[in-house]
């Protein structure tokens, strides 16, 4: 039974990816505007009726891949050593998703391009972040003080809240500067700027005003 069940999901998960890849690789080469949810099931070689048991739309298989790399940070994080602080933990575990070799990577870097491109994209790339958000948070209440009768201090919510954006300030800053680099270069100019935001995020956003000083 259990072999059944487990051929069963592994079925499921191959789908899931052969339309997310699909929707993923027409929306590079024709456009999200120009892509249908016809033309990515042909493209998967999956029935259309098919399509809708996994996405509601080609926005959501399209910005799959970004949702997919958006759990692989958490789960990472998760997987940090418990001597790590917070934001170390969460600086490593992004990288370690963004590492040059890494076939997931590149994917997300390709949507993170689409979605930079196509304003429909946005409401689904928020979606996912408001999901990133609360299990990122549930990760770090774990990390520092588990909750109490299921209730979660701010603390988690705002770091996660915090450390997200700053993720997403540096994302988009280094998709723009980075065009024409190669990986290794380009990961290295990541890594300086999420380290950079990071020491921000370490010393405090805080600061007197001009009149203060």
């Amino acid at each position: 039974m259990t072999s059944v069940v487990g051929r069963r999901e592994r079925k499921k998960q191959a789908t899931r990816a052969a339309l997310r890849e699909a929707a993923l690789r027409l929306a590079l080469r024709h456009g999200v505007e120009n892509v249908t949810v016809e033309q990515i099931a042909e493209e998967a070689d999956i029935a259309l009726r098919t399509f809708f048991n996994y996405f509601s739309s080609k926005e959501e298989a399209v910005v799959a891949s970004f949702s997919l790399a958006a759990e692989e940070i958490t789960a990472q994080f998760r997987a940090r050593p418990r001597s790590e602080s917070v934001l170390r933990a969460f600086r490593e575990a992004v990288l370690v998703v963004m590492n040059e070799s890494d076939a997931l990577s590149q994917r997300y870097v390709e949507a993170l391009q689409l979605i930079r491109q196509a304003p429909s994209l946005v409401p689904q790339q928020l979606a996912v972040l408001a999901a990133q958000q609360q299990t990122l948070a549930e990760a770090i209440a774990e990390r520092v003080a588990p909750p109490r009768a299921g209730e979660m201090g701010i603390y988690p919510m705002v770091c996660a809240a915090a450390v997200l954006a700053s993720l997403c300030v540096v994302l988009d800053r280094w998709l723009r500067e980075t065009s024409g680099l190669d990986q290794l270069s380009a990961m290295t100019v990541l890594a300086q700027q999420f380290d950079a935001a990071i020491a921000e995020l370490t010393a405090g956003l805080d600061r007197p005003s001009l009149e203060e000083r």
